[in-house]
């Protein structure tokens, strides 16, 4: 049993059912929807597919769906290539009729935001397609263009992702199309929204009303995946930290905002504040994406998915390893492998008692669960948590200890198929609480993850008024 998480994006190489199957007994924990690309009938269709594979198979696969957010794009009518220091026009698609009748000479590239060029100051950065294309700003040309040199040879192609990680944004958080998908996702009941381009926990908050206006005030909300790629993001961790649900290292555009050699400093910053706050943290890009092609990663690669392990994350991801590449059961069961190997290892044990930046009475309780069950060296720790929260709590501390969850929450079940090292057991439906415990005992059981005469450390969790706690004690299996 891995008890860091799987996080695999969903596509065409991936999505038959078959596939699936396989991708989840290889060890996926959470398919990753990603809504840049895709049709909500496709969409529907793979959600269905994990919804029925989860219930046959008795494994919660949490979905989550993540939101394209507020992404620039480069509209050119022709591929334009560039020589390092050959200079190019950059304006607002709206002036796009403008420019096609001038006489300049130099070639013209558009932005397909509103009012972007406008921003644009001499000195700033146009990071095209994933930084592949890096342009710098030399001359203003009025309110509406700009003049940019190219720092390295180039090809500029139509439709590719923009950044511009030195000019002031004020973009909404969520598109027009975000919008539209949100709404979409929300009739679907997917567990995690992952939001794109976070600036700042205002961002978290306006995602939360919009989502609240398509369902209501009752309704439990998906949790909210803040993804860290901008400089502003870094500037606001503590903060979007407070305020979100869980987080993730998108080091794809945070290595294009922020500098290479500083991204796996920042990944373990994340990390490690994410666990002080009680989040949980998914590591991304590029972990494997030699396995796209091939069938086997590189050295690199398996030391990248290592690390993330030692440093403690709940999840890694694998992005078109699993949407598009050859190999997508592979690229799972090879980062299952890497996973299990590492936390074997020595070099994965929690030398000291983590930090925990939540100074409550219950943080406390749960705190002395995870003291008892290593003092008495307890062959598991048995949970009620019906919202998730106690769970979250346990993990944090990342103990040795197997953690198994009863929950009568379908939602819940789902969605701590994220958190690190739980292993949660759905009983909806199942009113007797008090019975969860002895049922629990016999499910892990009958799962071979007990055995009789096993000692185990109990925690029944809050009673209903939520103001005394069951007691933690130590219960041996019959």
């Amino acid at each position: 049993m891995k008890n860091t998480k799987i996080v695999a994006t969903i596509g065409p190489a991936s999505e038959e059912k078959e596939t699936l199957r396989h991708m989840i007994e290889a060890g996926m924990n959470v398919a990753r929807l990603n809504f840049s690309h895709g049709e909500y009938a496709w969409f529907e269709m793979v959600i269905n597919r994990l919804r029925e594979l989860s219930e046959e198979l008795r494994i919660p696969v949490a979905i989550l769906a993540d939101m394209q957010g507020p992404r620039i794009r480069i509209e050119v009518d022709k591929e334009i290539v560039l020589g390092k220091g050959e200079r190019i026009h950059v304006s607002d698609v709206a002036y796009r009729e403008v420019f096609s009748k001038s006489k300049a000479k130099q070639p013209i590239c558009y932005l397909d935001v509103a009012k972007m060029a406008d921003r644009l100051r001499v000195g700033d950065a146009i990071l095209i397609e994933d930084g592949v294309v890096a342009l710098q700003v030399v001359a203003k040309h009025g309110a509406h263009a700009v003049e940019a040199a190219a720092l390295a040879d180039c090809r500029i192609k139509n439709r590719k992702g923009v950044i511009l990680p030195d000019t002031p944004l004020d973009l909404p958080i969520l598109s027009e199309k975000d919008l539209r998908d949100l709404a979409f996702v929300l009739g679907q009941e997917v567990d995690y929204v992952g939001l794109s381009f976070v600036g700042s926990a205002d961002d978290i908050r306006t995602a939360r009303d919009e989502m609240r206006k398509v369902v209501g005030d009752e309704a439990r909300l998906p949790q909210i995946v803040a993804k860290i790629e901008r400089k502003e993001a870094i500037k606001h961790l503590k903060s979007i930290l407070k305020t979100t649900d869980a987080v993730m290292v998108a080091r794809g555009d945070l290595g294009i905002e922020m500098p290479e050699s500083e991204v796996a400093i920042l990944q373990k910053t994340i990390i490690r504040e994410s666990l002080g706050a009680m989040k949980p943290v998914i590591v991304a890009t590029q972990m494997m994406k030699s396995m796209v092609d091939n069938a086997r990663p590189t050295r690199a690669e398996v030391s990248d998915v290592s690390n993330a392990v030692i440093d403690h994350a709940d999840a890694v991801m694998l992005s078109e390893e699993s949407a598009m590449g050859k190999y997508p059961v592979e690229a799972i069961a090879m980062m299952a492998e890497i996973i299990e190997k590492t936390e074997e290892s020595p070099f994965d044990d929690v030398y000291q008692e983590l930090d925990l930046n939540m100074k409550t009475e219950y943080a406390a309780v749960i705190r002395s669960v995870y003291q008892l069950a290593k003092s008495f060296e307890a062959k598991a720790i048995l949970l009620l948590s019906m919202s998730g929260h106690t769970a979250r709590l346990i993990s944090h501390f990342r103990p040795e200890t197997e953690i198994l969850v009863a929950t009568n929450s379908k939602k819940t079940w789902y969605t701590l198929a994220l958190v690190w090292g739980i292993q949660p057991f759905n009983f909806e439906g199942d009113a007797n609480h008090d019975g969860y415990i002895d049922r629990l005992m016999k499910e892990a059981k009958a799962a071979g993850k007990l055995a009789a005469g096993d000692e185990t450390a109990v925690f029944l969790g809050r009673t209903a008024d939520r103001r005394t706690l069951d007691l933690v004690g130590i219960r041996r299996v019959r």
